[in-house]
């Protein structure tokens, strides 16, 4: 997985412990896939201040998954849920951890 698809994976799960504008920041430009200048024209900010704000929510994101493990559990619970028999079993299972 490269930097930016985690970067990203990250964010559907810790995005919403980001603020305000470092969520708007990461939306614009990994989602909409502006520049730091277009998102700093279209949010009244410096370049500058759009780079500082998508490195601090880059961090935090890492930070996030390095302390609470999220993902790595939901990893790990999707591969044991795989080696289910019971279908019935397994889908009751993928449906909590896709919540």
């Amino acid at each position: 997985m490269d930097k930016q698809d985690k970067l990203i994976l990250l964010f559907d799960y810790y995005g919403d412990l980001l603020s305000e504008s470092q969520k708007n920041y990461f939306e614009s430009y990994y989602f909409d896939n502006l520049s730091l200048s277009e998102i700093g024209e279209n949010y009244n900010v410096s370049r500058n201040a759009v780079s500082k704000d998508l490195k601090l929510a880059s961090e935090k994101l890492n930070n996030f998954e390095d302390k609470l493990k999220i993902i790595s559990r939901d990893d790990k619970l999707r591969k044991l849920a795989s080696k289910i028999e019971d279908n019935n079993l397994k889908e009751k299972i993928m449906n909590i951890l896709d919540e």
